[in-house]
């Protein structure tokens, strides 16, 4: 039982909150047993699980541990716990594990993709839910150009609620992306506010790709130039804008409509 908060395994969980540790032990943490069973289905191995048995009595998910080697779980009080968790509610267990590359050439397709793609996001919270919205809807693959967030940050982990560990995603630069989508003949489409067609207008039933940009500038002109077509979402109240996880869900969930999902 570890019960110190001074442990130095403690004190290193607590160092990979960021993002330089994070790269460069190429360690990531996992909370919560949904997410960790998530992630074991997904490939990702753990190199150490910490457990608050007081709290894991609560998990919907107690045969967890029984597929892990005993060797890589420890026992933690519910104070040291309290040091490492970032969720409220959580069922008592955290683990370390190593991070993927995620490059273009590793997505696999279906023969009539759709994919998110997200330019410069800057919010862990947002690239969290934008993740759950693309595995609720069953998309592709999400791909994150110039990125400003960690795909590892543990809020993203956390507002992914998994998602993170269940769909394919790419990292690389807008010119990368763009000519990858030209090679895979997938139509892009940015949304933007000044666009002259409605979403609802769009067709996305062959293979597209949303084009996402940050609520404070939007996409950048590289993206507004080089997209098939810009669209926009129509406006009717004072405020001028949607959360980009919001957008990103609505701009979605029409596609899902047109294709019969």
């Amino acid at each position: 039982m570890i019960t110190s908060l001074q442990n130095p395994a403690i004190k290193n969980i607590v160092k990979l909150s960021k993002s330089k540790e994070r790269k460069e032990q190429q360690l990531f943490m996992i909370e919560g047993a949904r997410e960790l069973s998530l992630a074991l289905q997904s490939g990702y191995r753990p190199e150490a699980v910490y457990v608050c048995r007081e709290m894991f009595e609560k998990t919907k998910y107690p045969d967890l541990l029984n597929s892990l080697s005993g060797e890589i779980v420890f026992d933690i009080s519910l104070p040291v716990f309290a040091k490492i968790a970032y969720r409220e509610n959580s069922d008592g267990i955290v683990a370390l594990a190593k991070l993927k590359q995620h490059g273009l050439g590793d997505l696999i397709l279906s023969h009539n993709p759709f994919l998110i793609l997200l330019e410069s996001v800057e919010k862990p919270g947002n690239l969290g839910a934008i993740l759950r919205t693309a595995d609720a809807a069953a998309v592709d693959a999400v791909i994150v150009c110039d990125p400003q967030t960690d795909l590892y940050n543990p809020n993203v982990v956390r507002s992914s609620v998994g998602g993170i560990f269940t769909v394919q995603t790419a990292i690389c630069s807008s010119e990368e992306a763009f000519a990858w989508l030209q090679a895979n003949k997938i139509r892009s489409f940015a949304a933007e506010l000044q666009a002259a067609e409605f979403y609802q207008q769009t067709d996305f039933t062959h293979p597209s790709a949303i084009v996402m940009g940050t609520e404070a500038e939007g996409l950048s002109d590289f993206w507004l130039k080089n997209a098939t077509k810009r669209i926009k979402i129509p406006m009717r109240g004072k405020i001028d804008s949607l959360n980009v996880s919001v957008s990103t869900a609505v701009l979605t969930f029409e596609a899902m409509r047109q294709r019969g999902f």
